[in-house]
């Protein structure tokens, strides 16, 4: 924060007590921070005989390349400062007296205090102990997370608050996987998947309220959330609770949806609908997530809990409010992910000669690849994503087919069709047909998974191999195609992370 010098002040009128209480804080700590520098150079300008490289441990060729730069600017806290001196010097009346009064006389306390702190700190120096310790702010409850920074960035603008979010994984390790009744089923928190570190703020409780029902004609997901009961305190016996949703596997700030913030309440009422545009087909694929939050002004919100829906099992002929529990996030690593969704696609087979003229001279495996649903990445949201496809035991480049690259989705239609020839049907039983799903960033291709079509005995004519792991449903589809030929199968498989690694 800076200002121009010729600002001698600000007005801070339209401010909270808290949010002044926390803008004095930052304003406290950066006088003690400048008190502290001082102390260590003035021990370094004791010690240093150099005078070239007491230049560079004190810093000051830094401050004279900023003078240099920013001749007409003053920090921000400097500008609070004569923000502060001016008005109370001036006795204007507002709701600042209270932060004026918070700041002791000329300072007196704070630079003897601080000057205690740099007495002690060289004296930690001298004797070789453990440096100084920085002083924690309140505001701040950890590490800030990918998807903070995603959420902070991505235009997060409902209310001052909802700057950034804290995840308290560490509390407790059950998983968020109780169900509604017996139609309904929540999954594990795949959202997790998205976080980093363990902060642990409060301990998770209460329940939400909410119903599903879905709009066939505007092709919309209407989420109403209805309230919350009993959650957590994340200050002082009170939240500021609000709630936000994703439509998973999808991160992306397309996807988020958010309610209004509710002041001092641990029951807050909502009565809002949440909107997603989005075909019924493609929420098969889909986990909806609805999360609690304690919107802190000026510093990180605080995670109250979260419950998560497995669209693909959801009743749609239920739409009365349901209650649930809340649920703590869990912290899945993204090696434990077996699925990164579904692959649909038919396969056929077209034994030699049956066309007749010559057409074919073998027989042919044709593989339509139509689509992919929930395409799960490490980071989350949309993706740039192909379909690589290779008829083993022959993986040379000849025999490997790809389709185009579609661009950011999560649920994309390839539409493409590989052709395979010279097979005889005994051919097909000593044979696999890997198809491969990668993702691509910038130069760099990864692979999230895929499927092995085959008879899965662990054997191709003869000899062991690594890739005839085939699952029991991509047996089923393999040997309907040998036994139904001429007709295509067709075919909805996930796409499993745990592909026996094969020699090239």
């Amino acid at each position: 924060m800076e200002g121009k010098q010729g600002d001698s002040s600000l007005d801070l009128s339209h401010l909270t007590e808290e949010e002044q209480t926390s803008i004095l804080q930052v304003v406290q700590r950066d006088l003690e921070l400048r008190r502290r520098d001082e102390g260590r150079v003035r021990t370094l300008e004791r010690r240093e005989t150099n005078s070239t490289r007491l230049r560079f441990l004190s810093g000051a060729w830094f401050s004279e390349e900023c003078s240099k730069r920013h001749l007409n600017w003053t920090s921000g806290c400097d500008l609070v400062h004569a923000t502060i001196r001016h008005r109370k010097t001036k006795s204007r009346d507002g709701s600042l007296n209270g932060l004026f009064n918070m700041e002791r006389e000329d300072n007196n306390n704070t630079l003897l205090e601080t000057e205690a702190r740099v007495k002690d700190s060289n004296q930690e120096e001298t004797e070789g102990t453990q440096s100084l310790k920085p002083v924690p702010t309140s505001t701040v409850n950890g590490p800030v997370s990918q998807e903070d920074l995603i959420d902070n960035y991505n235009g997060d603008t409902d209310s001052l608050s909802s700057l950034t979010e804290t995840d308290p994984s560490s509390l407790r390790t059950s998983s968020s996987t109780n169900s509604l009744h017996s139609g309904y089923v929540l999954s594990g928190s795949m959202m997790s998947l998205f976080s980093s570190g363990d902060f642990g703020v409060v301990e998770v409780r209460g329940r939400i309220q909410y119903s599903l029902a879905y709009n066939s004609q505007r092709e919309e997901l209407q989420v109403k959330v209805y309230r919350c009961e009993d959650i957590a305190a994340a200050r002082k016996n009170r939240s500021d609770p609000y709630v936000k949703t994703y439509l998973l596997p999808d991160k992306s700030n397309h996807s988020k949806k958010k309610t209004s913030v509710k002041k001092k309440t641990l029951n807050p009422v909502y009565d809002q609908t949440l909107r997603y545009k989005v075909r019924i087909g493609e929420l098969r694929s889909r986990t909806l997530n609805l999360s609690v939050w304690h919107a802190e002004p000026l510093g990180r919100n605080v995670f109250l809990g979260e419950v998560e829906v497995t669209l693909a099992l959801w009743d749609w002929t239920c739409t009365q409010p349901l209650w649930q529990d809340l649920q703590p996030r869990v912290y899945l690593s993204p090696d434990s992910i077996r699925s990164r969704g579904n692959i649909m696609f038919s396969i056929k087979y077209i034994p030699e000669g049956y066309e007749g003229g010559g057409l074919p001279l073998t027989g042919e495996v044709h593989i339509w690849l139509r689509e992919a649903q929930g395409l799960l990445s490490n980071k989350g949201g949309a993706v740039d994503s192909f379909v690589r496809s290779y008829i083993l035991p022959d993986a040379s480049r000849q025999s490997g087919q790809k389709t185009r690259v579609v661009k950011h989705s999560i649920s994309p239609t390839y539409n493409h069709t590989m052709v395979y020839d010279g097979f005889h049907t005994s051919d097909l039983r000593e044979a696999c047909a890997e198809l491969t799903v990668w993702q691509r960033e910038g130069l760099k291709t990864h692979v999230l998974g895929g499927v092995r079509l085959s008879c899965g005995t662990g054997q191709s004519y003869g000899e062991v191999v690594s890739w005839m792991d085939s699952t029991e449903e991509e047996v089923t589809v393999w040997m309907s195609m040998i036994e139904n030929p001429n007709h295509w199968i067709d075919a909805t498989l996930p796409i499993r992370t745990n592909l026996t690694r094969r020699s090239e």
